[in-house]
């Protein structure tokens, strides 16, 4: 509000309204579960890098693309991107491994997504299990294994900007 715009009005998006969210706390609440139940160890600005170990949240935009850039910006090496919607997005300068949060999205957009992590919903999968192959992949990765977004060539850069521009 500071710059008298709603926020309101451009979250939650079309594709998350379409998806099933109703409000941005809705999308919030959800974006705060995906983040496990380790103590909050750290909040951090834009961009800027981590001084603690664990659980560390970023005051980023909900954007895709403006979120990946801060946290490539303040220093992930390996990104861990979830989707429920199958967001084609990547970084020139880190990989990002997406995670596609349901089977069917997966099955869609396969060429699209690293994993999937639907396999929990649907009972097939524990967290523990599904936490054990997201760990073996980023492990993979960083010895050289390209993901997805690498191999479709998505390097996606865009800087959060506050306040107008002329």
């Amino acid at each position: 509000m500071m710059m008298g715009v709603d926020i309101r009005t451009g979250n939650p998006s079309p594709g998350n309204i379409e998806g099933g969210l109703s409000s941005l706390e809705e999308k919030s609440l959800g974006a705060a579960n995906k983040s496990g139940s380790r103590p909050l160890q750290e909040l951090i600005d834009y961009a800027q890098p981590p001084t603690q170990k664990g659980l560390v949240w970023m005051d980023t935009p909900g954007h895709d693309i403006e979120q990946l850039t801060g946290m490539v910006a303040g220093g992930a090496q390996v990104v861990l991107f979830t989707s429920g919607r199958g967001t084609p997005t990547g970084s020139p300068i880190a990989p990002v491994i997406k995670i596609s949060t349901n089977t069917p999205m997966f099955e869609k957009m396969g060429d699209n997504m690293d994993l999937n992590a639907g396999t929990i919903i649907e009972g097939i999968e524990s967290i523990q299990s599904v936490g054990e192959r997201i760990f073996a992949e980023i492990g993979q990765v960083s010895s050289g294994k390209l993901t997805k977004s690498e191999i479709l060539k998505q390097h996606d850069f865009g800087i959060w900007r506050i306040g107008p521009t002329f």
